[in-house]
C-alpha cells in the first residue's frame, strides 16, 4: 500500500471513529453523483443521527462501503426478515444503490459549502425529488466542457 493510500485509509477510519463518538466531520465531495445538490469539490458536513432518530427518505446520508463513504439521498426504506433496509441513490445516478443496513449508516449531511465557499441553505439540497435523467445529462455536458477545456489548455 502506498503512503498516500495509507493516509487516506487512516483519515477515513478517523472520520468513522469521530462520527461514532457523536462528532460532526467535514469532507470534500469527490464526484458528481449528487449533482446539482452537491457539486464536486464542495465541503459537506456529516453529523451522526441522534439516539433513536432514524433516517427518512429525502435525507442525504453517509454510509460505509468497504473503507470509504458513500453520500447519497435516501429514497426508500423497507423491512425484510426483521431488519430495516435503506435504499439510496445519487441525484444524477442511473439507478439505486444496493440496500444498506442501519449499522452501515454513519450520519447525514447537515451543511453544504460550494467549492467557492458559499454556504447552501438546507432547502437547496435537502428533501428534493431529483430529476435523475436531467441531472445525468447535465453531468455529461459539464464533463465534456471540462474535457474540451483541458485539450485547449495543454
Amino acid at each position: 500500500m502506498t503512503s498516500d493510500r495509507l493516509s487516506h485509509t487512516v483519515l477515513r477510519e478517523i472520520g468513522f471513529m469521530l462520527l461514532a463518538e457523536g462528532k460532526t466531520i467535514s469532507i470534500r465531495a469527490d464526484g458528481n453523483s449528487m449533482y446539482p445538490s452537491i457539486k464536486s469539490g464542495s465541503v459537506i458536513f456529516i453529523e451522526p443521527y441522534e439516539q433513536g432518530v432514524r433516517p427518512r427518505p429525502g435525507d442525504i446520508i453517509a454510509w460505509k462501503k468497504d473503507l470509504s463513504f458513500v453520500v447519497h439521498r435516501l429514497v426508500s426504506v423497507y423491512s425484510q426478515k426483521m431488519q430495516m433496509h435503506y435504499v439510496t441513490r445519487g441525484d444524477s445516478c442511473a439507478g439505486e444503490d444496493d440496500p444498506v443496513l442501519i449499522g452501515q449508516i454513519v450520519g447525514r449531511v447537515v451543511r453544504v459549502e460550494k467549492p467557492e465557499g458559499k454556504v447552501l441553505s438546507p432547502s437547496e439540497y435537502s428533501d428534493k425529488k431529483p430529476n435523475y435523467r436531467l441531472n445525468r445529462i447535465r453531468v455529461r455536458i459539464i464533463s465534456q466542457i471540462y474535457r474540451v477545456k483541458r485539450i485547449f489548455n495543454t
